[in-house]
């Protein structure tokens, strides 16, 4: 198991390597190599059992300048949720909101770059499974993510701030982070993704009154991804109120499976809702898979990551 760790990080490095240096590989099969790369990194990440290793982000930033942060804290200090075994990661009582910036594995001219929202309810933030996993796997596949960790627990208003606020972070830091400002999406999970079609409906009103150069970029994505994504629905057979459907929504992928018995019926009117609205959009629903997943989908809901990657590319984002 150890001698193919060795190899893997060292066909992984090299081929990461290359491809960051824009250069094509003297033999083998160039085309191929982001994708031989990816794997190579995932295999290298996933202990037995147990989540990926992190990637060292290149910069983490506070989203509010000290001191004037809208709404409103937690109550008590920043800390992990007692783990369930799992070895996720997940923080609550969040005060500080950060952007922590995870490169693309390829150099070069600016790369497409997400915001990723993970989930947790909003009472915690499910930090790796659905935010720095999620990081490696855009990073290995030509897209620069950057990492929201909003406020939580039970701070619905101050999320919507920090993601709105952190699309016009994005922006502003374009050229230092070497982002094209023009291909900057969303990807959110279950909570997170209800943040994510908050942030791709509510841009026209942003939710707290401008306070500097910043707030003067846009804080519409440019194009959105929402997997098992929560709270769409009223429970009523309803979207829920707090989604504009009269804004310009992005291009729009939802991913979900039909045995997600609590929000898939969120999915399905969101879906309806935008082909009413003639949103472009796509929505991937699987049979089986259930909640929570990210990358580790053992049933039939595996299959997203690739699914999303061909609808990235049909919209001009690799």
């Amino acid at each position: 198991m150890e001698l193919k760790k060795l190899i893997l990080r060292i066909f992984a490095t090299a081929i990461g390597f290359v491809s960051f240096l824009g250069c094509e590989l003297a033999q083998g099969q160039p085309a191929n190599k982001e994708t031989r790369y990816a794997k190579a990194m995932l295999e290298l990440q996933q202990p037995q059992g147990g989540a990926m290793v992190a990637p060292m982000p290149l910069t983490t930033i506070d989203v509010w300048p000290e001191g004037k942060m809208p709404g409103n804290g937690a109550s008590g200090s920043e800390t992990n949720v007692s783990s369930k075994g799992d070895d996720v990661q997940r923080i609550t009582n969040v005060s500080r909101p950060t952007l922590a910036v995870f490169p693309a594995a390829k150099g070069g001219s600016p790369a497409p770059a997400m915001i990723v929202c993970p989930g947790g309810g909003y009472s915690y933030v499910t930090y790796n499974k659905e935010g720095t996993e999620i990081a490696a796997w855009l990073n290995s596949n030509g897209v620069t993510a950057v990492v929201l960790k909003y406020r939580v627990p039970h701070n619905r208003e101050g999320a919507l701030q920090d993601v709105q606020r952190a699309l016009s972070l994005a922006r502003t830091h374009a050229g230092e982070w070497n982002i094209d400002p023009k291909r900057l999406g969303i990807i959110g999970f279950s909570a997170g993704g209800n943040l994510a079609a908050k942030a791709s409906t509510l841009f026209d009103n942003r939710s707290y009154p401008a306070m500097d150069a910043v707030d003067q970029q846009s804080c519409r994505p440019d194009f959105v991804v929402l997997v098992y994504p929560a709270y769409l629905d009223d429970k009523n057979g309803h979207i829920a109120q707090d989604l504009n459907l009269k804004a310009n929504i992005p291009p729009t992928l939802i991913v979900h499976n039909e045995d997600d018995k609590t929000f898939a019926p969120g999915s399905k009117l969101y879906d309806a809702a935008l082909t009413e609205a003639h949103v472009p959009h796509e929505f991937l629903f699987y049979a089986t898979g259930g909640h929570g997943y990210a990358l580790h989908c053992t049933k039939e809901a595996k299959a997203w990551p690739q699914d999303a990657l061909v609808w990235l590319k049909k919209n001009g984002i690799e």
